[in-house]
């Protein structure tokens, strides 16, 4: 059943705001499109009232919150700043003749897709809103907020401070002076290398493996699906790492090495896991790389303001693996390979980092090179596949704190997938302590993805008390 819009309005702050125009080197590197985060709520009586607290606040948190309330703008380069212009955010308002308890594990596809916002992106870049926010009533009484949030604008860490801020509002409290967000993108500007040259090897700006076979067989189209995994299975996971790498170290090494944490277990695990399913119809030689994002607020030294919006979420790859030697090797060697992908952004990473992107030429080719799967396509144009996996983790994100004044989300996730081999980790907060992910992969591919995800705990698990 589809979901209609009601009404739409603009909502600017409710106060003049300064209106600076912001400039970010991390920013150039991140998609003008949204991420899609999708709140679902439990039924509330009092509910009559509520789009009109939600405007009103919005209205209030936009007066701190103001670069959300501008547009992004062309300048020289194919690079982007943001104008606080105060245009402001767009709400809807949107009605679904269902129970929320009918969309099951909200897998972000066909109707959950739809309370997230429609974004359109045929129009001037000028005249996009940074925020759009979606609030859609179930006959239930339940009811969702899909909140439309510009990738060059914020990251996760700032979606989440912001959104507290605006529940706290709506909820009737005052933000406190130590909450207040701090929009200097010049704190991380003026981290470049004050050398000529760069000190790292940004492989993560460079193309991604690209498909090899000539096999077009199976289902081009892409499919979404969330697995879970129980506390238990997750400890159990964490426990055949150690052991497999245990097992070839030698006794001075196993301590040295610090635990393994969830997600790099769970990003190893993915990895290989996928690997395994989309062997069955590409070459053991095939390439393959894991991409995944890095938190740098504290890896800067000194670190930015707990309170920084910008974004200062920067790329990071695995080494580029054959699939033969991906799947060959224990699961240990995958989970290694993230988390030094991981470990490698330092401060001084992240400067020459910086330093790359301020040289660079084509924007376009940066930003497609690690956002999008490989150009894997035949000379006729068609798609060939992608062997590659993109992981972002959402574990520490507290969308709890988005309690509007009717309660806490019950379920917070992505709210649609829109590019194949992209994965989001999330704690499982709903129905039990583990591990939610939700996955997007070729149709063909989906099933034996599955069948490897959770036989393969069971497999090394039993190899493990030999």
């Amino acid at each position: 059943m589809a979901v209609s819009i009601i009404s739409q309005s603009i909502v600017i702050p409710s106060k003049p705001t300064p209106n600076p125009k912001l400039f970010s080197l991390c920013e150039q590197i991140k998609l003008r499109t949204h991420a899609p985060l999708l709140y679902v709520y439990n039924p509330h009586n009092n509910i009559s009232t509520f789009l009109e607290t939600l405007r009103n606040s919005l209205s209030k948190v936009l007066v701190i919150y103001y670069p959300l309330a501008g547009r992004l703008s062309w300048i020289k380069g194919e690079r982007w700043e943001l104008n606080c212009n105060g245009k402001g955010a767009v709400l809807l308002e949107a009605k679904c003749e269902t129970n929320l308890k009918d969309l099951g594990d909200f897998v972000p596809n066909n109707l959950v897709s739809q309370l997230i916002p429609n974004i359109n992106y045929d129009v001037p870049i000028e005249d996009v809103p940074l925020l759009v926010v979606q609030l859609t009533r179930f006959r239930c009484g339940g009811y969702t907020l899909g909140v439309a949030l510009c990738r060059a604008a914020t990251d996760g860490t700032a979606a989440m401070r912001f959104m507290r801020s605006w529940a706290k509002l709506a909820r009737g409290e005052n933000i406190s002076p130590n909450d207040f967000p701090c929009h200097d993108r010049t704190l991380l500007n003026s981290r470049k290398l004050a050398n000529s040259s760069m000190s790292h090897w940004h492989s993560e700006f460079e193309a991604p493996p690209s498909w090899m076979s000539r096999d077009l067989g199976g289902n081009r189209e892409t499919s979404v699906a969330i697995v879970k995994l129980t506390r238990e299975q997750v400890l159990r996971l964490k426990k055949n790492v150690s052991f497999g790498v245990s097992f070839q170290s030698t006794f001075k090494d196993v301590h040295k090495t610090k635990p393994f944490t969830t997600f790099e277990v769970i990003a190893g695990h993915l990895w290989r896991c996928v690997t395994k399913a989309r062997s069955t119809r590409g070459s053991s030689d095939q390439p393959t790389r894991l991409s995944t994002l890095v938190n740098c607020r504290n890896r800067l030294k000194p670190p930015l303001p707990s309170g920084y919006v910008g974004n200062a979420a920067f790329p990071t790859v695995t080494p580029t693996r054959s699939f033969n030697d991906l799947i060959r090797k224990p699961l240990g060697n995958a989970v290694e390979d993230v988390r030094n992908a991981l470990e490698r952004v330092t401060g001084e990473f992240v400067m020459s980092a910086l330093d790359y992107i301020d040289r660079e030429k084509n924007m376009d080719l940066l930003r497609y090179n690690f956002h999008y799967p490989a150009k894997s396509v035949c000379e006729d144009g068609e798609y060939k596949g992608n062997p590659n996996l993109f992981v972002v983790s959402w574990m520490n994100f507290s969308y709890k704190e988005a309690d509007f004044g009717l309660g806490e989300p019950f379920y917070f996730g992505p709210g649609y997938m829109d590019s194949e081999g992209k994965a989001f980790v999330m704690n499982n907060n709903g129905d039990g302590d583990g591990i939610v992910v939700a996955i997007s992969l070729e149709a063909s591919c989906m099933d034996i993805f599955k069948k490897f995800f959770y036989d393969d705990i069971e497999e090394v698990f039993c190899t493990s008390k030999l």
